[in-house]
Order: structure tokens, then sequence, then C-alpha cells
């Protein structure tokens, strides 16, 4: 074996990693979103319900944020929801500029659906993989990933590396000061939730210690 690694090993291995992610995406996400809403949410309105799901992050800016777009683009997929009777927004109560985002009956149970279709399929998917791989493909990954954004690190910006995938046990939060936006808004869990028993499996992989 080369006693470095090549630029082609280093290219394999970032192609390899760009078609994982597509593949969850766009062979995984998409399809079951597409499968369980029927039309009625998008990959953005996901995320939305998400956010308002796990966080108490409230405010136009905070969706503009966490989406990546305007806060006038915000407010239009906010409204969006509240239409298609998924998302509820009231003025806030302590600050009239801030809306108070819940999600209805009808965008908890869509919500719901997703993540046990989202859960099974995972589960299914991963069976062959033992939980120790999982844990060391995650151990890499996360170890790559620091060295990568410690390079562009500035405290005050908004981290989001993990998407809509918050980690308890966050390795670039560790090593890398950036703002973390879930802890930011007090992550909470989803109370009506139509996965329990068919979520995730209990494995908790630790970060490498630094």
């Amino acid at each position: 074996m080369p006693d470095s690694n090549t630029p082609e090993t280093i290219s394999e291995l970032l192609g390899s990693v760009q078609v994982f992610s597509s593949a969850v995406r766009y062979g995984l996400e998409e399809k079951l979103l597409r499968e369980t809403a029927r039309g009625r949410l998008t990959f953005s309105g996901l995320k939305l319900l998400k956010l308002v799901a796990f966080t108490d992050a409230n405010t136009i800016g905070d969706v503009a944020a966490f989406l990546g777009v305007s806060n006038t683009a915000a407010s239009k997929a906010v409204d969006k929801l509240v239409r298609r009777r998924l998302l509820r927004r009231a003025e806030g109560h302590a600050d009239r500029r801030a809306s108070e985002l819940s999600l209805t009956g009808e965008g908890r149970r869509l919500l719901s659906a997703y993540e046990a279709a989202r859960d099974e399929k995972l589960n299914e998917i991963f069976s062959a993989c033992a939980p120790e791989q999982l844990c060391g493909a995650v151990a890499t990954l996360d170890r790559l990933s620091a060295n990568i954004v410690d390079h562009t690190a500035n405290p005050q910006e908004l981290c989001f590396q993990c998407g809509m995938y918050f980690r308890e046990n966050c390795r670039l939060r560790d090593l890398v000061r950036r703002t973390c936006f879930y802890q930011k808004h007090k992550v909470h869990k989803v109370v009506e939730s139509a996965v329990e028993g068919v979520g995730r499996p209990d494995i908790h992989c630790q970060p490498p210690a630094r």
C-alpha cells in the first residue's frame, strides 16, 4: 500500500460521499416524501415542519436562516403551509414582529408518517451493517469534516452542517467555533409522534476524543 493517499484516492472518496448524499436525498428522502405527502409538501416544506417541531425558532429570520432563503421567501413558505393547514402562524405575544409557529394536527400526522416510513426504510437498508461499522464511519467522516470546516470557522456564523439531522454528539460542535442553530433554539421532541416502536435503533456513537 502507498505511504500516503493520492489525489485519485481522495477524489474517489469525495465522489463516493457525494453519490451517497445524492442517493439519500433523491433516492430516499424525496421518494418517501412523495409517497407519504402525496404532493402536499415539498422538501423545503418538510424542513420547515421539522424546524417548528424540534425547536423554538419562531421568527421569519429563523426560518430564512434555516432554509437558506430571504425573509420574503421564508414568509411565503410559512404562508403556503398555513394555507394547506399544516402550520399555524400567530402574532408573538412578547414581540409582535415575531410569529409563533406551531404544527396543526394534520401537520404532525404528515411529519410522523414521513418519519416512520423513513426510519423503516433506513432500518432495512442498514440492517446488514454492524453498529460498530456505522460508528466507525461516523468517526472518520466527522474527523474529516472538522478539518475542512475549521479553516473557515467564524463564531458568528450558524453551522447547519447537519442540515435537518440534529445530533446530540457532534464533533463539529466540539471542535469548530460556530454557533449551533439547534442548541441556540433549544431542541425538543415532537410530543405527538406516530413513530414510537418504529424509530431509530438505540445506537449512540460517541465523538472521538480531541
